[in-house]
Formats: structure tokens, C-alpha cells, sequence
């Protein structure tokens, strides 16, 4: 028994409790942070040489003859589409809104699987979809969106400023943010350039300036890597 005792303890080290997961959480994350990655860390991201025929009903801005990234495309599309359709208004859970993605992602030809990651657990089913924390809707907006094409690069791309000027409109329209509070990094020569360290330096700005109950967006179209 005295053994079967100590086995019990030491599990009950290695396998925290859900409680005592959560405590642990928010101890080291103490924002609540929700993302959705285009795909897989194996995975490759794709442009679409023209967003319209990732749109519904040519939702997103000018969509004729410009690219667009293939996940941000789809997303604002079944985003713009819900809110069309939806004469009683009702909001998306999250788990709505990673499903149409994906489906919409896959009905094009696209094999990104998109990703939901939450530094708190999440009632999928249950959890209205916003960018905006419902329970602050009064608060102080931020967003930083990162667009980086690459020109003249190894690799470029054509659909990341695209990216960033359509999630602009669509937060500001639709989310309630203001241009104001918007931050734009994008490597078309009229913007800041997205560098490492400016890219950090504004994240760093960001969690200096924000305080409990304030929403805060980050977009990132790009290359991606593992460090």
C-alpha cells in the first residue's frame, strides 16, 4: 500500500491537474491569447494569384486581378459571407469559423491544414469567434499588421501587402478598430519596413501600452520558420 501510495503521488506530479495546468498558464502567459495559423509547421503557405476566387460576392477590396495570401483570403471571405447570410446576426464560435476556413481552403485546391492555439482552454462549440473580447467591447483597440512580399528576394511573394491592407479594412469596418491604433509594417517603400527588430519593437510597444481589458490583433503574412 505504501508503495501503491508514493506511485499515486509521483503521477500526480508528472500529470498536473487541469486547475492546476491552468494556474501554471496564466502564470506565464497572463494575457489571453487566441491564434490561427495558416498551417502546419510543415506545411507551406500559398498565394493566390487572384483573391476573387477565393471571395464570396467580391467582398474583399478591389479582389480583381490582385493576389492575396491563400488562408487570410479564405478567412475574410467566409468572415464577410457569415455576415451577409446571417440576417439574425449571430455570432461564429471559433469552431465555425477553423471548419468554413478549412473547407474553403480545401474546396480550392489547398491542402493547409489552419491551426487554433489559445493560452486558455477553449469551449469550441461555445465560443463566440471575434477579435475582440466580448466582455470588453468598450476597451482601447490595438492592432500591428506585418506584410512582407520580399521583393527582389529569393522567394517573393505577391500577396502579403494585400494581406494586411484587406485585414486593415475589415478590422476597422467590421471590429471596431480604429486607423489610429493600427501599426502597418509592410516592404512597399511607403510603410516601415519589417524588419526583425522592428517587428519586435512594436510587439514589445504593444504589451507596454496595453492593459487588462484592452484587445490587441496581430496579422503576419510571410515566410515563415522554426528557430
Amino acid at each position: 500500500m505504501r508503495l501503491f501510495g508514493q506511485s499515486q503521488r509521483q503521477q500526480s506530479h508528472q500529470q498536473p491537474s487541469n486547475h492546476d495546468f491552468a494556474q501554471q498558464a496564466e502564470s506565464l502567459i497572463p494575457a489571453e491569447v487566441r491564434m490561427i495559423s495558416g498551417c502546419h509547421s510543415e506545411q507551406t503557405s500559398a498565394d493566390v494569384s487572384n483573391v476573387s476566387s477565393c471571395t464570396a460576392g467580391g467582398q474583399l477590396p478591389e479582389p480583381a486581378g490582385r493576389s492575396g495570401g491563400a488562408c487570410t483570403s479564405a478567412l475574410l471571405s467566409f468572415l464577410y459571407e457569415n455576415e451577409h447570410n446571417n440576417n439574425n446576426r449571430q455570432h461564429l464560435t471559433f469552431q465555425q469559423v477553423l471548419v468554413g476556413l478549412r473547407k474553403s481552403l480545401e474546396n480550392n485546391g489547398f491542402d493547409q491544414i489552419p491551426q487554433l492555439t489559445s493560452s486558455r482552454p477553449l469551449e469550441l462549440q461555445e465560443t463566440p469567434f471575434s477579435l475582440v473580447g466580448f466582455e470588453y467591447n468598450s476597451s482601447i483597440r490595438r492592432a500591428l499588421l506585418v506584410g512582407i512580399n520580399y521583393h527582389g528576394q529569393s522567394g517573393e511573394l505577391s500577396g502579403c501587402h494585400n494581406d494586411v491592407l484587406n485585414v486593415k479594412k475589415y478590422i476597422i469596418e467590421k471590429q471596431g478598430y480604429l486607423e489610429q491604433d493600427i501599426v502597418i509594417l509592410i516592404d512597399d517603400g511607403q510603410h516601415y519596413y519589417p524588419t526583425r527588430e522592428t517587428i519586435i519593437s512594436n510587439l514589445k510597444r504593444l504589451v507596454t501600452q496595453s492593459v487588462s481589458g484592452d484587445s490587441v490583433y496581430f496579422h503576419y503574412s510571410g515566410h515563415g520558420g522554426r528557430p
